[in-house]
């Protein structure tokens, strides 16, 4: 007999209650697994390592091995080596300039030794040894006494009701009114800007040297030489800047203390925008805004037309049609790097984290072949390898069905709204595949915040972010910033054209 199959009438509110469940413990279970990524990637930023370098080996995940096989090498041959026992060596980058002024000590026998301990005869010398230090001398304040004279004529004075009065030149102060120094202004702002000393720390140092220089006094001094003198440098720098068909731009936060209709916690942004890899001289400029508004890079790039590396910013896309947005895929392979770190080691390699972190690397690796091409070069190269490369990697994702709000989701949902500024790079071999030029560029910038933590006023941001760009951009262009800015404040007060004190027209120091 056959056995029939028992048929239970469940009623309608059970099973309405019994759905609910299910899909509570479905929530659930998505919270658990948001919950332990975040848990991994919170443990991994804090104890990981923070390199994004991927091994050599997870570029075979696309079996192209055609691509480096070389059939008619010969095979190594297998050797043994007697074990042996080698003294390490201390590897040094420890290097002294060959200028370096020399000062030499000479350690002699007095005359009434330089007797033969045996026979009494007088000794002669026969050699020398030799043994050198390197000796730092602290920094020492000079004070500078600008004395000029006053002529008059004799016979005038005498027969004459009008006497002439001759004085002899003299240079302007950098500070109308003070007794600053070129010098002595570039000194605290390298001190600041460069080495991330913030004012009050300088404050105690000059006060270690018997020097009362207090922390306003300073501030006052890089407002004012700033306002006087780079200002004006600035604003030719961005002219040219904007000449350029290829920029970059990025953003991070500031905080200004005293700042109008604003709680002195809120988030205010130091915009930058440089030129590309291509540029024949290297601009880096910085834009201190209270907001993150787009319209702050529209108005910056109002003379602009041509091609801008950003982030993923929806603020950039809505730039005018005259600025084509290019992506960055270095951000995009961060977020599968991120949802890598929340796996678990035995399954990493086989992830579709790892899939999309290798379609990237290959990207790059191409990237690399291509360093040395001209841009006209490049470009073919990219429509021949990186272009299918991409289509694939569009594909692939596409048919990824990751949890929207899990870190893999997250990556997914990048790549696919990203998609049209990502493929952008394509369009022109003068383009690069990331943004990493600017971030580059602005990290002087958040070493610094991390040291004097915040600005006082809108001025002094906005003057911090002059004189970050005069410094970063000296640097680009091979110049000491202290000795830049210091002939900057020397030349600029007695008239000297602001477009000749360009970084690229001021010789680089040796």
């Amino acid at each position: 007999m056959e056995k029939r199959e028992k048929t239970v009438e469940i009623p309608l509110h059970v099973y309405e209650n019994f759905l609910k469940q299910a899909e509570q413990i479905a929530e659930l279970k998505q919270q658990v697994e948001w919950l332990t990524e975040q848990f991994r990637l919170a443990s991994h930023k804090r104890f990981g390592t923070s390199s994004e370098q991927t091994d050599n080996g997870q570029l075979c995940l696309f079996n192209e091995a055609e691509e480096t096989a070389d059939l008619t090498a010969p095979e190594p041959e297998i050797t043994k080596v007697k074990a042996h026992y080698r003294r390490k060596t201390r590897l040094t980058t420890d290097k002294l300039p060959e200028d370096l002024p020399v000062e030499v000590i000479l350690h002699e026998l007095p005359e009434e030794k330089r007797v033969c301990p045996d026979c009494g005869c007088p000794l002669h010398k026969m050699g020398e040894e030799v043994r050198e230090e390197l000796k730092i001398i602290p920094a020492k304040a000079v004070l500078v006494r600008h004395v000029r004279h006053i002529y008059a004529c004799r016979h005038c004075e005498e027969s004459s009701d009008r006497v002439p009065i001759v004085k002899a030149s003299m240079p302007e102060p950098v500070i109308k009114g003070g007794f600053a120094s070129p010098e002595s202004v570039a000194h605290i702002a390298v001190q600041k800007f460069v080495m991330g000393s913030p004012l009050y720390r300088q404050e105690r140092e000059w006060a270690q040297n018997g020097i009362l220089l207090s922390r306003q006094t300073m501030s006052n001094w890089l407002v004012k030489a700033s306002e006087g003198w780079l200002e004006p440098i600035y604003k030719e720098m961005k002219r040219q800047l904007c000449e350029h068909q290829v920029l970059h731009a990025d953003e991070t936060t500031l905080q200004v203390l005293h700042e109008d209709g604003k709680p002195a916690r809120s988030k205010s942004y130091m915009w930058l925008y440089r030129t590309s890899g291509e540029a024949e001289h290297q601009i880096v400029l910085y834009d201190y805004q209270r907001d993150r508004k787009y319209t702050h890079p529209e108005t910056f790039l109002k003379d602009f037309s041509g091609f801008l590396h950003a982030d993923g910013y929806d603020g950039y896309h809505k730039l005018p049609d005259r600025i084509t947005v290019v992506g960055c895929w270095a951000h995009l392979r961060r977020k599968f790097d991120e949802a890598l770190q929340t796996l678990p080691k035995e399954k990493r390699d086989s992830s579709d984290a790892q899939k999309g972190i290798a379609y990237c690397d290959r990207l790059f690796h191409f990237e690399k072949q291509f360093a040395l091409l001209s841009p006209e070069e490049r470009r073919e190269k990219r429509e021949q390898l990186s272009k299918p490369m991409m289509e694939a990697f569009f594909t692939w994702a596409d048919s990824l069905r990751a949890l929207p709000k899990s870190l893999l989701g997250k990556a997914v949902y990048y790549a696919q709204s990203q998609r049209k500024y990502l493929r952008a790079y394509l369009l022109d071999g003068r383009l690069e595949i990331s943004n990493n030029r600017a971030e580059n560029s602005i990290r002087p910038f958040v070493m610094g915040r991390k040291n004097w933590l915040f600005s006082n006023t809108p001025n002094g941001a906005r003057a911090s972010a002059v004189y970050y760009s005069l410094i970063v951009s000296a640097r680009e262009n091979g110049l000491v910033p202290f000795e830049y800015l210091t002939k900057i404040f020397t030349q600029a007060p007695n008239g000297v054209d602001p477009k000749t004190l360009m970084p690229w027209k001021v010789s680089p120091l040796a």
